[in-house]
């Protein structure tokens, strides 16, 4: 009976290449945690650069009055100091990866993260 089914319908495949996980459940986990690096040095990044700009902001409205200014000073240092250590989180990961787990990977759509696998005895 399946077989009969299968020469009616035939076989339904995904097309190659389309699957965010792929045919590997290793490398799609691998896709996985790359994916969430990466939306997460994005939102990092532009989180910083909102809070720059409202500190800036805040600067520019604070018409010289000291706490305003001391407030909106307060806001652009803690958001450069935020873009620091989105950098030097990067920095470390990318150490560890490529020294520890001896992955090969850059910014762009050759990051990517190959999980270290056991591969049984022949």
């Amino acid at each position: 009976m399946n077989n009969d089914v299968r020469q009616i319908f035939g076989t339904v495949n995904a097309p190659p290449g389309s699957s965010f996980v792929g045919n590997d459940p290793v490398q799609g986990v691998g896709n996985l945690i790359t994916f969430f690096i990466q939306i997460s040095l994005f939102v990092g990044g532009i989180a910083t650069l909102i809070y720059l700009l409202w500190g800036a902001f805040d600067w520019i409205m604070s018409e010289g009055q000291k706490e305003k200014l001391q407030k909106a000073q307060s806001k652009m240092m803690n958001a450069v100091i935020g873009l620091l250590m989105i950098v030097v989180a990067f920095t470390i990961f990318s150490f560890v990866m490529g020294t520890v787990l001896g992955g090969k990977f850059g910014i762009g759509k050759d990051f990517k993260i190959t999980l270290p696998q056991i591969t049984p005895a022949p």
